[in-house]
Formats: C-alpha cells, structure tokens, sequence
C-alpha cells in the first residue's frame, strides 16, 4: 500500500542516486555521515554481532569446543608412539611391543575418526540453527526499513544482501566455520606437543612458520575492504539487472536498449575489477605459504639431526617433531584456505549486519496523535539531502482538516509526488514539519504510521500466493464476506470470474493479473485497511476513465469520513473534492474550492478549462 516496486506494472523505474551498499555499511567511494566510521569500528560492531550469535546457543558452541579439543588430543597420539616404535626398535624390543603400540595407534585413530565426525554434526546443527537467526534477524530488520530507505537502497542491493550473502554466511557456519575451528585446535595441540618433545624444535618451527603470519597479515590488511567493494558491485550488477528486467517494456518502446547494455555492461566491469582484485590477493597468499610448509619440517630434521649426533635428543623425538610439524600443514591448510571464504563471508556478514545500523524510531518517542488534523508548516526538501539550491519544494504550507477531501494539481514536476510523500512519512522534510495530530508523521512507528495514514500510487505489488493472501496482507483478520464486500467496493468483479475464488493463485503458475486488475487489488487492500487518512497518488491512473469514476465513488463512500488527499491529473478528481491545492515549481500558489479557483481565473481556471475542452463528457459523467 505504500509505494511498491515497479516491476508489478513495467514501468521503467524512476532515477535514484546509486547508494548501494553505503547506505548501511561503509564501503569503498561513499557512506552517509549516520554510518559513517573507521575500519576499527566496524571491524569492531561486526565482532560483537558475531558473539551475541554465539552466545545464543552457548551451550552447543561449549561442546563443539569440547570435542574438538578432544579429537584434537587424539590425533597427537599416533605420531608420538611412532617415535616411540622407532626407539624400541632401536633398544632391541620385540615385535609384540611393536604389535601393542601399532593396536594403541589404531585405537586412538579410530577415537579421532569418531570424535571429529559427532564434532562436525554438533557444528553443522549450531550452524543452521544460527543461520536460522541470521534469516529471521534478515528478514525482521529489512521489513522495519523505513520506505525511503528501501527506495534508495534498490531492490537488487537488498535483494543480494537477503540471498547471496545470507547464503555465503550460512556456508560459513555450517562448513568453513566448524573446519576452521577444528583445525585451530589441532594446530594448537599439534605445535604444543613439539614445544614438549623439545622445546628448541618447537620455536624452530615456529620460526619457520613467520613466513606464513607475514604473507596472513598482508593478507587481512586489505582483504575485508576488497570482499565489501566485490559485494557492493556485485549488488549493483544486480540493481543493474533488475532495473532493465522490470522496465523492459518501456526499454524496448523508449529504444533504450543500447544504454541499458552500456550500463549493465559497465557494471560487469566494475564487477570484475573487484573480483580480480581479491583474486590478486590470494594468487598472493597461496604461494608464500606453500613454501612456508617446507621451512619448519626441514628446520627441525637439521637441528635434530644435530642433536641426535649429539646424544642430546632420540630418533624417535626427533622422527616425532617432524611428524607433528608435517601433519601441522593439513589444519594450517585448512585454515589457510578457508580464508578467503571467512573474509568472504565476513564482508557478507557486514552487508547482511549493516542493515540494522540504519536507525529506527524509538517507540517510546512515538506518540499518538491528539486527532486528524495534518499540517505542513515551512517544508523545504531537497532529494538527496541537498541544499536550497536542490530543494524541490519551497516553503510550503498547508493543513488538512479531519474528514476532508483535498486534491492536489499541477503540471508535471510541480512537487506533487513529492509533498504526498511527505505527507505519508515516506520521506523527512530538510526543513519545516509535517505533523498529524500535532506528532511529526515521519516520528510515527511503522505500524501506527500505516494506521494513521496510508500512501497509494499507481505502481502496485502482487505477491506471490492466493487473492486472500494478498488482501489479508492488509487486514490479517478478515473474512472472506469482507475480503468480498472490500473487492466489491472497488470494482473488481473479475475476482467473482476467477476458477478459485479468493483461492486461486496470482502470479507465474495461476492468474496473471493485469496492471489495473494489480491497482484494483491495492486498492482493495486500502479498503481493509481503514486509514485515518489516505493519500492517492494517480492510484486509478491505470484504469479506464469509467472505471476509475467508479472506483474513486465507491472509495469515496465506503472512506466516508476518513480524510483523502488524491493527487491527480484527471481534473474531475478536483471537481470533486472539498477544496483544490494547485502547485506549481513546489510552491502551492492556489487554495480553494473548485468553483472559487475557477472564479478566480487563475491557474487552476486555466487547467480546467483547458482539460475540460477536450472532454466529449459534462463534469458529472
């Protein structure tokens, strides 16, 4: 009921400026001063979200810890009784020695095997339980966005950020997640048990190793940046996509389509600049650490060899350390590789997270409002946020009594779309106030500014599902005498036609309703609904002239002393209403009823008369 998106309809989407994924989390080119803030800080919130996941299912996350520790230990067993065997060979043992310590190695591997497989279903189950959360938390946050925000952001922004990067979080905690933790572990264990065969060997390997810290931290001081600059063009590759797809009819009779290939042409390029980027980075990483594997064995099968030709230290021990150190790759690997998946991930987790820095209207600020009565006192507006010399509207005032029928005209670019908006809380004055009820409209929660006042226009949604499920998105209650009575009301006799009833479904696989069949089914909704206050914006511009005449009489009745701004180009709508503004270059130059705008002889006189010429019908037609 709010304004919607313009696929429903076709129509080519109206000019925005491009914000991407700045809206919600900084990135690379711009972000809005509310957002707006270093690496550190947002390094920082993101960590912090990540642990209230954690937290929320503490427990499981304690014994995923726990079993991970244990096959951890487990796996530390099978190198050091190798050393163990060598020694006893070399003392003379016997084979049944060899036998038992083979049989304890094979117990303790087989002990790893079942410890790391109910670890990895403990991760798996923790991970889509909070996966669950991240959707749920996803979905929530993108439905309290207030209206001007999701217009800006765009459809294929928000659209990326609810599937491709919920996806690349929910791998994270289901796969890379549990594999990065289990292998930190071993790593841990693994480097303590060198340190104890021989201290001097582990801070060899250890020292072996800086290699790959150096080549890590190169690799982490840019990776988070390059992942969030590779998700904003990717969402803008998407913007980009949708855009063309939902105005393709206007696309192909505009002769537009070479431009919207350039455009879509130069998001692909931004889109691989960016993915070549990161893939630099780990073309990088991977070589310098392959190399850095060798380093730490080969230092410690030198140094112990020195040692062992000291009698300072056994073959056995000395076999054992480059054991461990050998078997140290795996999970380093692991970790190592997973990388570019958590920093992937990490910069998705920012995008999907970002959503909810965008600040909501504390309810305890919301009060309600003492009546009706809407003002508009000294409004300036700029779109954009820009100054005076941006603004759109100047200086308007305006108050709308409780129960009155106020329409609004004006030649095209006037600031009529612009002031209803206001009026419907969908956008913030730059200056001035709009309030209802003495309560600043925008100041309303989501759910009392619906209540209170409700904008229609001519781009309509159909959602997916049955012609109840769309009516009820509106009143969740209703029967289906009222579904009936609301769809009555607005002319929309073809639902009595339909194979179903209220139960056939809308969309791709049932009926495809048409433009006016899709305003028809908005409007009904307005029914349901019951505003205080509804603002029309051209909302039956897509219906035939007598239909339109029939639906705005039937809403008229059945919204008997609710108030009703219609914004419009069809004069008969002024002819109607109690009083006319008229709007020109976003002032309001005439207010009054229509016999005395046309007495005056003023604009408002000039457009009826110059509408009403080429009427074939009198005004009561």
């Amino acid at each position: 009921m709010t304004t919607p998106s313009p696929r429903a309809t076709g129509a080519a989407p109206r000019p925005r400026r491009p914000p991407h994924d700045c809206l919600f989390v900084r990135c690379p080119g711009r972000a809005p001063a509310t957002v707006r803030g270093s690496a550190g800080r947002r390094t920082v919130r993101i960590r912090r979200a990540a642990v209230r996941l954690v937290r929320q299912d503490g427990r499981a996350f304690a014994v995923l810890l726990a079993l991970n520790a244990l096959a951890a230990g487990a796996g530390l067993v099978a190198p050091w009784l190798l050393g163990r065997v060598i020694d006893e060979v070399r003392a003379g043992g016997g084979v049944g020695t060899v036998d038992r310590l083979a049989l304890t190695i094979l117990v303790f591997a087989l002990a790893q095997l079942l410890l790391a497989r109910y670890a990895g279903l403990v991760g798996h189950r923790f991970g889509e339980r909070t996966l669950a959360r991240v959707r749920e938390q996803f979905a929530d946050r993108a439905l309290a966005l207030p209206a001007s925000m999701v217009e800006r952001a765009g459809t294929g922004d928000l659209t990326t950020r609810g599937t491709t990067d919920v996806a690349a979080v929910g791998t994270t905690l289901r796969d890379v997640g549990p594999d990065v933790l289990i292998a930190a572990v071993q790593a841990l264990f693994i480097l303590g048990a060198v340190f104890v065969l021989n201290p001097l060997l582990g801070a060899c390997g250890v020292l072996g190793l800086l290699g790959i810290w150096f080549a890590v931290r190169w690799y982490l001081r840019r990776a988070l940046t390059a992942y969030l600059a590779e998700g904003a063009a990717n969402s803008a590759l998407g913007e980009q996509l949708a855009a063309t797809a939902a105005g393709a009819r206007t696309v192909e009779a505009l002769g537009l389509q070479q431009s919207r290939i350039d455009a879509c042409h130069q998001a692909i390029e931004e889109c691989r600049r960016t993915r070549t980027r990161t893939l630099f980075l780990r073309s990088v990483l991977f070589p310098a650490v392959d190399i850095s594997y060798v380093v730490p064995v080969a230092g410690v099968l030198l140094i112990g060899g020195v040692l062992h030709g000291h009698g300072a230290m056994s073959l056995g021990a000395v076999v054992a350390s480059a054991l461990y150190l050998r078997q140290l790759s795996q999970p380093l690997d692991t970790i190592l590789q997973r990388v570019e998946q958590l920093q992937s991930s990490s910069a998705s987790f920012a995008r999907v997270e970002g959503i909810g820095v965008v600040p909501q209207v504390p309810p305890a600020r919301s009060r309600t409002p003492a009546d009706d009565r809407i003002a508009v006192t000294g409004v300036h507006y700029a779109y954009g946020g820009g100054g005076d010399d941006a603004d759109v509207l100047h200086g308007v005032d305006l108050t709308v009594r409780p129960g009155e029928h106020l329409a609004i005209v004006g030649p095209s670019g006037a600031g009529k779309t612009t002031l209803g908006r206001l009026l419907a809380g969908v956008d913030v004055p730059r200056t001035g106030s709009v309030t209802v009820g003495g309560v600043p409209v925008a100041g309303l929660t989501p759910d009392r500014l619906r209540r209170q006042v409700v904008l229609v226009t001519q781009e309509h949604h159909v959602f997916l599902g049955t012609v109840r499920d769309n009516l009820r998105i509106a009143a969740p209650s209703a029967t289906d005498a009222e579904l009936r009575a609301a769809l009555a009301a607005v002319g929309a006799e073809w639902t009595g036609e339909l194979p179903d009833g209220l139960d056939t479904d809308l969309g791709h696989a049932g009926h495809r309703p048409d433009g006016a069949q899709a305003q028809q089914l908005a409007l009904a909704r307005v029914v349901l609904a019951d505003p205080h206050t509804l603002i029309l914006d051209e909302a039956t511009a897509l219906l035939d002239p007598r239909t339109a005449r029939h639906t705005e009489r039937a809403l008229a009745a059945v919204l008997e002393g609710r108030t009703v701004i219609a914004i419009a180009h069809r004069l008969q709508t002024a002819h109607d209403a109690d009083r006319v503004a008229v709007m020109e270059d976003g002032r309001i130059t005439e207010l009054g009823a229509h016999d005395d705008l046309v007495a005056a002889d003023g604009a408002y006189a000039a457009l009826w008369r110059s509408w009403h010429a080429d009427r074939p019908h009198s005004p009561s037609s």
